[in-house]
């Protein structure tokens, strides 16, 4: 596939101008926030759709209760706040009030992960994607980027069930286009390698990709899968690229614990065990920081990737 970078535009603008489209074909989207609609972008639906965005206030968890009511009386709510107040805040009423109870409910959390920035490390969610996962009959989403995040919204949408989306708010450069197929429940295989496949997400995609440039100079073909939905994960995927590469190293902008790497160590060890290596947060709380800083203090640049490929390359030869 083409995997040349184009100018993108910001996360946020491309989830709420997807938003406001599917509004505009079905009354029943209704969105909620929780005093940050500047951060998640919103005030456009707002000003568009006034009567169908409910403002909380700072209650995230009483928002995800209202979301859940909104979805019994047969609408169908949008709630976005911070990754970490999504999760970690709101677990309970996510888990009981929406999940348990089978409402229909789309939450977003912005600024997973590292992306939080300067807001360091309170308001950083690098636990939300193992939050979300352990939660029955909850899907797990990361788009890529803006391109991502207009072809999945409808998917999203149509999905009867609860979906939570990490969402980048800034932007990113564009890896796909407007000729995206797309589909919700899988993965994209942007590379094939024969010694080794990256399986990344988000932000993390662009790190493998530039891995995976790093490594052909040397003389090493590395796959790239980008794994958008981690759950449910494209187990078929995974086995593919193991059974071509025989060697796996995930990325993705998350704890190692109960994320990204964890789904598919789990699809690894039940049913093709191979030499993994997981790239990630490992076992630590965020900081303040700039990302590109941040993703040399924990370890997460594409030079890491790289000598991650070269240890599982060589347990394989081993």
């Amino acid at each position: 596939m083409d995997i040349s970078l184009k100018k993108g535009k910001e996360m946020r603008k491309a989830y709420v101008e997807a938003l406001i489209e599917l509004a505009g074909k079905d009354d029943r989207v209704v969105v909620c926030e929780a005093d940050l609609m500047a951060a998640s972008g919103t005030k456009a639906f707002k000003e568009i759709y006034p009567e169908r965005l409910i403002d909380v206030g700072v209650a995230e968890a009483n928002m995800m209760g209202v979301a859940a009511g909104l979805a019994a009386m047969g609408k169908i709510p949008f709630a976005n706040t911070f990754a970490p107040f999504a999760s970690r805040r709101a677990c309970d009423q996510v888990t009981l009030s929406i999940a348990y109870a089978k409402q229909n409910v789309k939450i977003c959390g912005t600024d997973p992960g590292l992306t939080a920035e300067l807001n360091g490390g309170t308001h950083m969610g690098l636990e939300d994607a193992g939050i979300m996962r352990g939660i029955a009959t909850m899907v797990v989403f990361e788009p890529t980027d803006c391109f991502m995040i207009k072809k999945a919204l409808p998917q999203i949408f149509a999905h009867n069930g609860p979906v939570y989306i990490r969402l980048f708010r800034k932007t990113t450069d564009a890896l796909y286009n407007e000729d995206l197929e797309f589909n919700l429940f899988g993965s994209i295989a942007i590379k094939e390698g024969s010694d080794v496949t990256i399986i990344a997400s988000g932000i993390m995609v662009y790190e493998g990709l530039a891995a995976c440039e790093i490594l052909a100079s040397e003389g090493i073909s590395a796959g790239l899968i980008d794994m958008h939905t981690i759950k449910p994960i494209d187990t078929q995927a995974i086995l593919k690229a193991v059974q071509k590469s025989g060697a796996i190293v995930t990325a993705e902008n998350h704890s190692i614990y109960n994320g990204l790497g964890s789904a598919v160590a789990e699809v690894l060890a039940e049913h093709a065990p191979a030499p993994m290596e997981r790239i990630g947060i490992k076992d630590a709380f965020g900081e303040v920081g700039k990302l590109p800083y941040l993703l040399q203090q924990f370890g997460m640049r594409a030079e890491d990737i790289v000598l991650a490929c070269k240890r599982v390359i060589a347990r394989k030869e081993a």
